[in-house]
Parts: C-alpha cells; sequence; structure tokens
C-alpha cells in the first residue's frame, strides 16, 4: 500500500518574479534577485528561527504550486538540451514530478520583524511569488558543498552570448525610480540567461517579449544575439 504525507506550509516567498517565464532555471545565477520569506502565522514566531542568521545560507523545500496541478511524466525534455532530448524526471530538476516539490540554496541577507510579522530578508532566489514553504534548514558548506562531483548535462553554470540594452525612455524608469536600487541589474542579469523557449532561439528574425517583475511590465525585442529593452511600464498601484 503507498504511504501518503500531508505537509504544513510554514510560509510563503514574496518575489519578484510574478510569473514561470524568465525565473533562472537554477538558484544563485542572479544574486540581484530578492525576496522575503514571510511565516505563516502558526509559525511567526522569534524562537522558530532563533540563530538562522549566523548561517550565510539556507535551504527551502518548496511547492511547485503553479504546476502542481498540471500532472507529471516519467521522461521530460531539459531546457539545457535544447529541449528535444528525453530524460528520466528522478535524472533531471524539472517542475513536473510524481511530488511537485523543489530544493533551493539561497543567501540569507538578514531576519526582520515588520508589525509583528516575521520574515526572512533572501537573495539570488529563484522562485515563483507566492510559492508555499514546506521547511527551512542551514546550508552547511563542509557537507552541502562537494567540489568534484560531477552533474553530467549540467556540470557548468548555464551561459549565453546574449547582450542587453536599453531604450532611453527604460534607461531613465531604472534611474528615476528608487524602490529597487538593482532593477537595471536585475532586469540585464534575467535576459542575459536568455529565458526563452529552446525552440524560439532558433528562430532568426526580430521577436518580442514580455515579462513581469515586481509590479512591472518589462517589453523586449530580441534581435541576433541582442535583447532590447524597450519599455518599462508600471502594473497595479504603481501606475496611478
Amino acid at each position: 500500500m503507498q504511504q501518503q504525507f500531508a505537509f504544513n506550509v510554514i510560509g510563503t516567498i514574496r518575489s519578484p518574479y510574478k510569473q514561470k517565464f524568465a525565473i533562472p532555471r537554477q538558484p544563485g545565477l542572479v544574486p540581484e534577485a530578492k525576496a522575503q520569506l514571510i511565516f505563516a502565522e502558526a509559525y511567526n514566531a522569534e524562537p522558530f528561527i532563533r540563530g538562522i542568521e549566523e548561517f550565510s545560507h539556507l535551504w527551502l523545500m518548496f511547492v511547485f504550486h503553479e504546476t502542481a496541478d498540471k500532472g507529471w511524466s516519467p521522461m521530460v525534455r531539459p531546457p539545457r538540451l535544447g529541449g528535444n532530448t528525453r530524460k528520466g524526471v528522478f535524472a533531471t530538476r524539472a517542475t513536473f514530478r510524481p511530488n511537485p516539490i523543489g530544493l533551493s540554496v539561497v543567501q540569507l541577507e538578514g531576519v526582520r520583524c515588520v508589525n509583528k510579522q516575521w520574515q526572512l530578508d533572501l537573495a539570488g532566489i529563484d522562485l515563483l511569488d507566492g510559492t508555499p514553504i514546506l521547511d527551512i534548514k542551514p546550508y552547511l558548506p563542509y557537507s552541502d558543498a562537494i567540489p568534484h562531483a560531477s552533474a553530467s548535462f549540467a556540470d557548468t553554470a548555464p551561459e549565453t552570448a546574449m547582450t542587453v540594452s536599453f531604450s532611453a525612455e527604460a534607461e531613465q524608469f531604472c534611474q528615476r525610480q528608487s524602490r529597487w536600487p538593482e532593477l537595471k541589474t536585475l532586469i540585464e542579469k534575467v535576459l542575459k540567461q536568455d529565458p526563452r523557449p529552446p525552440y524560439k532561439k532558433k528562430h532568426t528574425g526580430e521577436q518580442s517579449y514580455g515579462m513581469t517583475l515586481y509590479n512591472l511590465n518589462i517589453q523586449w525585442k530580441v534581435t541576433g544575439e541582442n535583447h532590447y529593452v524597450y519599455a518599462i511600464t508600471p502594473l497595479g498601484e504603481l501606475a496611478g
């Protein structure tokens, strides 16, 4: 008989990534991607996290909540292999898994209590806004880092030859706003990861894209090896 387990959500991620598109495929690739872990009511107390500030990095166990109801497959097509080669789901970090859970290592930048709400300030995240967190564990360099480990098709960090440029209007928007001091760098590093699906990367003509970071609509065009950001538009309360 197959066993089943129920888990409690201990907190939720508040992230600049409002949609799956453009999220880095691994943590740490974009250090400027900042987020907060907001604790659920049952765990919103200092004793749960006492001493956590003594660690520089943390492991987060989370739920792929946006894709959890879309099923899973024993074989998947990793983007690193161009989306054409099949691998077993347990030989990848694909989101469509029998149990829709993931593991991410993040940098801990601070611990705060704001209006009686405890939160962790994080950096280098690769998590969608609203991601439910199931557990937190300290990262231990002496046991968690294995310098000589091998990783098949993902043995090195992904690199692209893409460049990123901004229109005068987009550049001015980044300079005028003060809410996100690293906004321009965040956009640059996200786009240098080239978030396009593999089949789109084969097209040679100009392509237009959009993504939401924080409450901003980022619009850009791809021509050859360049991402050209031509518009940044506030959404929601920021548009007023």
